[in-house]
């Protein structure tokens, strides 16, 4: 490797130059004596890194003068964050601690970079650091909304260079990104920041299917952007008459949205409609602001056919997260539906720049749905019976989710996420309504806890004394509100009688003639299959272990010795063990080892995908594609789990198990041709073969087991050279 000369005054100028550029971004904003403060921020991270460098071998200040720059300038926010931003890695990765900072720049500069510190320190193996990180980031959030919005641009910066980093933390980086920050940033209206999140995520976990839509993209740019013109020459002229003042352009759609379209509907790229969106965007006062979007959206619907099923009206009932706009699809000029959003400036940056824009206007609107949203996180949190890992899927669920307004018997409007059931309705109203819930009348008609609610409903709760949280209740509540709160009253429960269990236990063992101590109670625990000494104590409660079973397991324990009770034992104990199979076909871990494993059949992968491994509980290695839909889930939450695979050069005689899904319209011996391309030109097994034909619409799902990619890609070429077929699509699960 060649040795990497540094020109330190070359670097330096460098400095000089982006430390300008980032007080012309904050401009907007300073103040007196602003400049002075980010002068002195900027020095004590000059200082304090002075001696680092990021993997690229650049100096380290040019990430956090990045990550302010992207807080003043495509977030909007003030001197306070672009201090903090500018600081947000000297604590954690210097001699500086805290006390100084809070001497130097205050009290609330010294907060918010603790809440963007991460916690140092032993865990539970069975909680994950990540997931502590980013409930403590979000405690910090319940007083200080700029702490997420600095680690968004932290996190966006990180993705933005990431080129140079190695390959397993690109995918847990990405996965976490893609799990967690994507949907906080749609959640506080950054859409833009939201879209780069997921195309560059997608570009590390998905690389093939990242570089086929951009290039597809690129192909179709010119013939695109003469659609856009033609499209918008009309609707300029007309406003231009009525004297309507209005941006009118057209916007790429996202390359992760592009792919999801595809994913869901299982159509090719060419039958992606709306690769783009028309935007109209308004210069109008606050007072006519609605007025004005109505007579564009007139003016548009004249021009070109609308779509009366995808009218979306965000200006009269603006989302929680405060974003506000007025989105139709009409018929283009070559037959062709265009998705056309209409807005003003004022709402345009709110939709831009999210919370930091909202704040600015947000005088004359003291109550409004994002405040209610941080509200429900400062609730959420005070629950600190739940695990880390339920608090992060609970709030994730509740990041995405679109709402749906209900009304109360007296009239109150309450938002709850689209999807949310009577119960979760009952719970947002206060926790022991919910606790005490029985049923519910909506619109005056009795319906059962589970009843989905729609937008409008009018919802009265039934109660009783008698009634109590439920675990199945758990299967259909939405809400992270509902879910926290019947999961602390059932483990108060599950507690109150495994203490119970607790001396039923200790009577059975005394009879057995074992002692009643902590390494066999852990012992008999892990014997059962028990996570905890609690889930013992439960299960014997509730009889579910009986005298006979613990006569087994006294009888076992006399025949053996083995115990796996530490996480890294558990894993020393896999390396060790050498692959059974008569061909290695997978090498894991830093150094590349043989060891055993399991396939992951929620994505069946095989040769020629990108793979990783990943450490479960009790179920030794397994295998997924990085592509896989749990991968995200795995790596942003247990990215200390994941281990390096690669496939080893001999696995070309073994088969692997993937399902294939054929669209196409139905005809006479179809499915024969389908069969003879499969089993006789490709000599490839079929396992299960599943075919619908409806309204000549022919379906059919078809596992098969194939040697590695290259053979799948051809036999899916070949599959689509069939008449009539017209779409062949490989599927993750064995459905």
């Amino acid at each position: 490797m060649e040795d990497y000369v540094i020109d330190i005054e070359a670097e330096n100028k460098e400095i000089r130059k982006r430390y300008r550029a980032l007080l012309r971004a904050c401009k907007p904003t300073l103040q007196r004596g602003d400049k002075q403060e980010i002068r002195k921020a900027f020095d004590l991270a000059l200082e304090s890194h002075q001696e680092m460098r990021r993997k690229s071998g650049e100096p380290y200040i040019y990430h956090p003068i990045a990550v302010a720059q992207i807080a003043a300038e495509e977030i909007g926010l003030g001197t306070t964050s672009i201090v903090c931003a500018l600081l947000h890695d000297v604590v954690e990765d210097t001699a500086i601690t805290l006390t100084e900072i809070e001497a130097q720049f205050g009290k609330k500069v010294a907060r918010i970079i603790d809440g963007l510190t991460k916690i140092s320190g032993i865990f539970d193996p069975n909680s994950s650091m990540q997931a502590e990180n980013f409930r403590k980031m979000l405690l910090t959030l319940a007083d200080d909304v700029r702490v997420i919005l600095i680690k968004l641009a932290d996190r966006l910066h990180n993705m933005r260079t990431m080129e140079f980093m190695a390959r397993h933390k690109q995918l847990k980086i990405a996965s976490e990104t893609s799990y967690l920050y994507a949907p906080l940033a749609h959640r506080l209206g950054l859409y833009a920041i939201k879209s780069e999140l997921e195309d560059l995520s997608m570009k590390y976990t998905d690389p093939d299917t990242y570089k086929f839509i951009a290039r597809k993209l690129n192909e179709k740019k010119a013939e695109r952007e003469k659609f856009v013109a033609d499209f918008i020459g009309p609707v300029k002229s007309i406003l231009e008459e009525q004297g309507i003042k209005a941006q009118v352009f057209g916007r790429p759609k996202s390359i992760f949205s592009i792919w999801n379209k595809m994913r869901k509907k299982s159509i090719p790229f060419e039958e992606v409609y709306d690769l783009f969106a028309i935007r109209v965007i308004i210069d109008t006062s606050t007072e006519r602001e609605k007025t004005e979007c109505w007579k564009v959206y007139s003016i548009i619907t004249d021009l070109y056919r609308p779509n009366p099923d995808r009218l979306r009206d965000w200006v009269s009932s603006p989302k929680g997260n405060g974003y506000e706009s007025l989105h139709t699809t009409v018929m283009g000029p070559r037959g062709q539906w265009v998705e056309v959003q209409i807005r003003t400036k004022r709402m345009n940056e709110i939709a831009e720049k999210g919370f930091a824009a909202h704040w600015k206007y947000k005088e004359s609107n003291s109550d409004s749905g994002l405040d209610q949203w941080i509200q429900k996180v400062r609730n959420m949190l005070s629950s600190s019976e739940q695990n880390a890992l339920d608090f992060v899927d609970d709030f994730k669920m509740n990041l995405f989710s679109d709402e749906i307004f209900i009304f109360t018997p007296k009239g109150t409007l309450v938002q709850l996420p689209n999807g949310a059931t009577a119960l979760d309705f009952a719970f947002e109203i206060h926790s022991d309504i919910g606790a005490t819930c029985i049923g519910a009348k909506v619109n005056h008609k009795l319906v059962p806890l589970s009843h989905h609610l729609q937008n409008g409903d009018q919802v009265e709760i039934i109660t009783s004394s008698k009634q109590s949280p439920k675990e199945d209740w758990l299967s259909f509540v939405v809400t992270a509100k509902a879910k926290s709160k019947i999961r602390s009253s059932l483990k108060e429960e599950k507690r109150r009688v495994a203490e119970d269990g607790k001396e039923v236990l200790e009577r059975k063992l005394k009879s057995l003639k074992i002692t009643y101590n902590t390494d066999n109670i852990n012992k008999i625990a892990n014997y059962f299959k028990y996570a905890s000494s609690q889930d013992l104590f439960y299960n014997v409660a509730k009889g579910l272990i009986d005298a006979k079973s613990l006569r087994e397991y006294a009888a076992s324990e006399k025949t053996t010795t083995h115990t796996h009770n530490q996480f890294s034992s558990h894993i020393s104990g896999l390396v060790e063990k050498i692959n059974k199979k008569d061909v290695d076909t997978i090498l894991i871990g830093d150094d590349y080892q043989k060891v055993d494993y399991t396939l992951a059949p929620c994505c069946n992968p095989i040769p020629g995908d990108d793979i990783f491994g990943f450490l479960t509980v009790n179920d030794g290695i397994k295998i997924h594609r990085t592509s896989c839909p749990n991968a995200s889930k795995l790596m942003a939450n247990y990215g200390y789990r994941i281990l390096k695979a690669k496939w080893a050069s001999s696995q070309a005689q073994i088969s692997f198990l993937t399902g294939l899904r054929i669209v196409g319209i139905d005809d006479v011996g179809l499915v024969n041709k389908i069969t003879n391309v499969i089993s006789k030109d490709f000599n490839v097994n079929i396992r299960s073969l599943s075919i619908s034909s409806n309204e000549g619409i022919f379906e059919g799902n078809i596992m098969v087991f194939v040697n590695h990619t290259e053979q799948l890609e051809n036999l899916m070429k070949n599959l689509k050279d069939i008449s009539g077929i017209t779409g062949v699509t490989r599927y993750d699960a064995d459905l």
